[in-house]
């Protein structure tokens, strides 16, 4: 079944992107420029396709930022330090930022004839963000059964959302993923900050799935310190 992938340039997106090139599947990645801080893992993005060899689209969404002030991935606030599963992690949400993109991913995939929209939502996402849920997304496949009934049917292919960001990074390793050609920061540095809870998330990711992290970055151990916190309010609250 031909597969059209949201693909971010991020480790997990870029990986299901392996995965399906992997099963013969994929035709086009598309990735989504809507105003985002870190907009260079676009870049990663477009290398990816380029490895694997398939058209790369980018949506061009930039004209929406000013709609979504109150996330600090495209407003004021500032992206927080700290463990992705910290509340204060919430102040990155994009209000309703996967419907938004997975409806156009349909309408593209109905008017390419692609038969199928993979995303990489997985098990870690589930804290924070709603539209990245298994209710979301059974939700989401019925909403287009019934926007292209008696057009075509595309089905919405999430193989990670049971899954967390250890075992997304050991499936990678498996495909040779290049790891050092993805990009996760939210700050949008010249290098991973290493700090912010997409840094400790894949920091930790590799740690726990047992896989040199390749990643460069400029605090390479406060993801130590973050988790050894974490840990302690958990702790506390038991």
């Amino acid at each position: 079944m031909s597969s059209l992938a949201l693909c971010s340039g991020g480790l997990d997106s870029v990986t299901l992107a392996y995965r399906i090139a992997a099963e013969g599947d994929l035709s086009a990645l598309i990735s989504f420029d809507y105003g985002q801080r870190h907009r260079k893992e676009l870049d990663f993005a477009a290398k990816a396709a380029e490895s694997l060899g398939v058209v790369h689209e980018i949506a061009d969404l930039s004209g929406l930022v000013g709609f979504f002030a109150s996330s600090a991935l495209t407003g004021d606030p500032q992206v927080p330090d700290g463990h992705y599963r910290d509340e204060t992690m919430k102040v990155t949400v994009v209000p309703n930022r996967n419907a938004i993109m997975l409806t156009l991913a349909f309408g593209l995939a109905a008017d390419r004839g692609y038969g199928r929209v993979a995303a990489a939502f997985h098990g870690g996402d589930h804290f924070i963000y709603p539209d990245c849920r298994e209710a979301f997304v059974e939700a989401f496949q019925a909403m287009q059964n019934k926007a292209l009934e008696d057009l075509c049917h595309v089905a919405l292919y999430t193989p990670f959302v049971r899954i967390d960001k250890a075992a997304i990074v050991q499936e990678g390793a498996n495909l040779k993923v290049p790891f050092a050609q993805t990009w996760s920061c939210y700050k949008g540095g010249d290098r991973h900050c290493g700090r912010c809870g997409t840094c400790v998330e894949r920091r930790e990711a590799f740690y726990l799935a047992g896989i040199a992290d390749p990643t460069d970055y400029e605090d390479r151990d406060f993801w130590r310190r973050s988790l050894a916190l974490k840990n302690a309010e958990t702790d506390q609250a038991g």
